[in-house]
């Protein structure tokens, strides 16, 4: 049944029927519903990048990076699990619409959160914010399995699991230090079987395209926003400086990194492999590296800067490597998750290199310019491999 029809079988108060959409439908794109959601999370992607880019520049690289990756699963795994649902169930009536919005007043709860969350290790709020936006997606859930009896273990599957999840993650803040991490990744791994768990009854009727769509759409909104934190950075170090031409050259730069790596994320078409259970798990779980290290753009030219002008606390290798390392893994990322599969011969082999290369561009002088630079080979090896096949 496709979405139109779906929507027309109306009930009581107005709600339709939360039929599956049909996942062969044509030309299926984002909703402005999910376009508003995802600019929504953003802001709490901005927040912990600019909370990792404090730690970081006060010499706490290691505790900032940790905290960092426990906040960002947050984020990510809340976007990820609406993204799937709303590709597979989205009926857009009055409804829907609310529990949607309640989710994005749980993501801006997380964002107040997230300087205590990441600082002082007090993860309070931040749960709280989580756990209202993970409840509601449970309401979707309880919907979906009332309206479609053949989808009804599936359904209630993810509602049992998400429940359970929710109320592990409220006793996470009274669990001493000592075992916080330790206790954070088992409660991580509960959350991520749940899918694995849910779709093994049958799976649920995901629109392949429409997944790509989405996944490219947040991955443009994640850095643009690292671009334009990244030129306040530069625009507000140059008023009054006496290096200005060291700054352009670090704002060129960057510019070519993120340009490159928006050219390389959508080198390829990527909805053939969407199909099936096993790979779009696999391409839905590790996005989260993608996601993470584009997030982390920012900070990272932001340290660099500060390094550069001699306010931070880390050495110039050390700095350096808060860019390349998350850029190297975006690039890793995308080649694992999707250029990969289309690429042949030497060029296979190369990309992943050249990502290696990026990270190692730190201990070079000038290192964002030398990134640039292998970044610029890795499009035109890319290009030249796509346009010829």
């Amino acid at each position: 049944m496709t979405g139109d029809t779906a929507a027309d079988a109306r009930g009581g108060f107005g709600l339709a029927r939360m039929r599956p959409r049909d996942p062969a439908q044509v030309f299926r794109a984002a909703s402005p519903l999910e376009l508003f959601f995802d600019l929504i999370f953003v802001v709490a992607v901005s927040f912990s990048s600019a909370q990792l880019h404090h730690i970081e520049a006060d010499g706490h690289l290691w505790s900032g990076v940790v905290a960092y990756l426990l906040t960002f699963f947050g984020i990510w795994w809340a976007w990820m699990n609406f993204t799937w649902f709303a590709s597979a169930f989205d009926v857009d009536d009055w409804f829907y619409r609310v529990l949607t919005l309640t989710q994005m007043a749980g993501v801006l709860v997380l964002a107040t959160g997230i300087t205590a969350a990441m600082e002082e290790g007090d993860y309070r709020v931040l749960i709280l914010g989580y756990v209202i936006m993970r409840l509601a997606l449970v309401t979707q859930w309880l919907r979906a399995s009332h309206s479609h009896p053949e989808m009804r273990r599936t359904a209630l599957r993810y509602a049992a699991g998400v429940v359970i999840c929710q109320a592990l993650w409220i006793g996470f803040p009274w669990i001493p230090a000592t075992v916080q991490i330790p206790a954070f990744l088992l409660l991580v791994l509960c959350e991520l079987a749940v899918p694995v768990w849910a779709e093994s009854a049958s799976k649920t009727p995901w629109h392949s395209a429409h997944i790509a769509d989405r996944y490219g759409s947040f991955t443009l909104i994640v850095l643009g926003e690292s671009v334009l934190a990244s030129t306040t950075a530069v625009v507000e170090v140059a008023d009054g400086s006496h290096h200005l031409g060291q700054l352009v050259v670090t704002g060129f730069a960057g510019l070519v990194l993120a340009a490159g790596m928006w050219w390389l994320y959508f080198a390829t078409e990527v909805t053939e492999r969407l199909d099936h259970l096993r790979t779009a798990l696999t391409f839905g779980y590790g996005h989260y590296f993608v996601f993470a290290a584009a997030g982390a753009f920012s900070a990272g030219i932001t340290v660099l800067l500060s390094s550069q002008m001699g306010e931070s606390a880390l050495d110039p290798v050390t700095s350096a490597a808060t860019l390349t390392v998350p850029i190297g893994i975006f690039v890793l990322g995308v080649w694992f998750l999707i250029l990969r599969h289309n690429l042949e011969g030497a060029t296979q082999v190369l990309v992943p290199l050249g990502a290696l290369a990026i990270a190692a561009c730190a201990f070079l002088p000038a290192p964002i310019v030398f990134a640039a630079l292998v970044m610029a080979g890795l499009v035109v090896l890319v290009e030249r491999h796509r346009v010829a096949h």
